[in-house]
């Protein structure tokens, strides 16, 4: 039986590992012909064989999400081929040094945003003429709670992320009107290598995989999916308000 996404094209940044690679595989699973984006080749290949033995397809395509000359060429090659994208899903993205902010370097400041905030718009911009020639284009992107917390050393990746929310926001309300869809996902805590790395006393066995937070991420790329510009909280199991009171 053919599955929800079936001749679906899905483009997944981040697609080499964590949440992006599980995502990967529960897209193509479901029908989809995934286009993976990540910069290492390595991990890409591993996706590629696990997504072959579940029988799907992929391509791959090394390429940093901070190439923004690179993700145009992506729109176009994809605009060639397919003519259209049903599902963009923003996941790569970058935490950090945490630190307070007066010792927070100026060049750590730029990747923060150039990965969280400026490779996302650029991905909307570019693929927005191929989500609206899509069925049902969705879009979906990875946010935090952090960005409505306030907290101390996160400042940089939380102001990312709240600017990411905004643009989100923004671009669902721009779509209202067509037949595109974008929101956000709030994985919460999740044994990556990210999360971990922020939190390296946590212990990962108290952490769910990204292979059970993938799934969850599912309901939003599909065609069913009515809402637009909203936060899904995986550790709540719904749409959430997007200044929840504290």
């Amino acid at each position: 039986m053919p599955g929800p996404l079936s001749d679906r094209i899905a483009l997944v940044t981040g697609a080499s590992r964590g949440i992006g690679a599980a995502l990967s595989v529960e897209l193509a699973k479901a029908g989809a012909h995934v286009v993976a984006v990540a910069r290492t080749v390595g991990g890409l290949e591993e996706l590629d064989d696990k997504i072959k033995a579940a029988g799907g397809s992929a391509t791959l395509v090394p390429l940093d999400v901070t190439d923004m000359d690179g993700i145009a060429r992506l729109a176009l090659a994809l605009n060639e081929r397919y003519r259209r994208l049903d599902v963009l899903v923003g996941n790569a993205g970058l935490i950090g040094p945490l630190s307070p902010l007066g010792h927070f370097e100026p060049k750590d400041w730029d990747n923060v945003f150039a990965i969280n905030v400026t490779a996302n718009w650029q991905l909307i911009r570019t693929m927005d003429p191929l989500l609206r020639a899509a069925p049902a284009g969705r879009a979906v992107f990875m946010t935090s709670a952090v960005a409505h917390m306030g907290r101390a050393y996160w400042g940089p990746y939380a102001a990312s992320k709240s600017a990411l929310e905004e643009i989100v926001r923004a671009y669902a309300a721009e779509t209202a009107t067509t037949l595109v869809r974008a929101n956000l996902f709030a994985p919460g805590p999740t044994r990556t290598r990210m999360y971990l790395g922020a939190f390296p006393g946590a212990d990962p066995q108290t952490l769910p995989t990204p292979e059970q937070v993938a799934p969850a991420i599912m309901p939003l790329c599909l065609a069913e999916c009515a809402e637009s510009g909203r936060i899904y909280d995986y550790r709540a199991g719904k749409f959430i308000d997007f200044h929840p009171p504290a």
